[in-house]
């Protein structure tokens, strides 16, 4: 039985939104970050909580399998954190993919190691930044040392330019740099993963965040698809969710089979 958490005595526009939908027709994709879980001080101190893995089995359920997590996180890291499930992933903004069954496809290549090394050693000992080396993009954290942001973005500059011959690109996020393959996102992945079973047909409905999200929003209207953020606005929206913990609650709500109060 779910745990229903006391976030809000009365739902908004959002929550009434997402919580009549029907399961039995969408596909949910979830960013996670800033969308599921709140963000934490680094990317490895964050908490994926009981009910939230509840409410992820039982949407699994009532969606026939077709739920997903979109995240810039790895595949690897994304499983740690939400064990002891494996669901459908977009991994890495795009970068790798993993279906129901299990399969997962890479659709980037890895940075060479030297250009990687170079650019995690911004982080000098003491700094505050976090290094997150994904293999096909290196993303450094500066939640912690607000006042790194123009050394890493000068760092980060000449080691590009001490690489002309490798097509890279910056992503910008929540604190956040990183130096990933050009032409990958998350748009483009779930383009892909919306043509697979158990998706294919359903109308899909993403949650996201932030301006990483931002290539998925602007496929939705082509997928025939509902749009909600947290906290931002961004163009052709269902609705707005004011933190985490009310999208939580909403997957609860939607998990639950109840309906919606008034």
């Amino acid at each position: 039985m779910l745990t229903q958490p006391i976030v809000h005595d009365v739902p908004d526009v959002a929550i009434d939104v997402f919580t009549r939908l029907d399961p039995g027709s969408i596909a949910l994709l979830f960013d996670v970050d800033g969308t599921l879980i709140d963000i934490g001080p680094s990317p490895f101190e964050v908490d994926v909580s009981a009910e939230l893995l509840a409410s992820l089995v039982r949407l699994y359920e009532r969606t026939e399998g077709a739920l997903a997590l979109v995240s810039g996180r790895p595949i690897v890291d994304l499983d740690r954190l939400f064990r002891p499930l494996k669901l459908p992933i977009v991994g890495g903004h795009g970068a790798e993919m993993r279906l129901h069954n299990g399969e997962v496809f890479c659709a980037a290549g890895d940075l060479p190691d030297e250009m990687r090394g170079l650019l995690a050693g911004v982080a000098r000992p003491d700094s505050g930044i976090v290094v997150e080396d994904k293999g096909y993009s290196v993303a450094l954290h500066y939640r912690k040392a607000p006042k790194e942001a123009e050394r890493i973005r000068k760092h980060i500059a000449a080691v590009r330019a001490g690489f002309p011959s490798e097509a890279t690109e910056l992503l910008l996020g929540k604190a956040m740099f990183e130096v990933k393959r050009p032409g990958i996102d998350k748009g483009f992945s779930v383009r892909e993963l919306m043509r697979r079973a158990p998706f294919a047909g359903r109308t899909p409905v993403f949650i996201g965040d932030d301006v990483t999200d931002e290539t998925v929003f602007k496929v939705m209207p082509d997928l025939g698809g509902k749009s909600f953020s947290v906290r931002r606005h961004f163009p052709g929206l269902s609705g707005i969710f004011d933190s985490a913990a009310q999208v939580r609650f909403a997957l609860q709500r939607l998990a639950s089979g109840l309906p919606q109060p008034v």
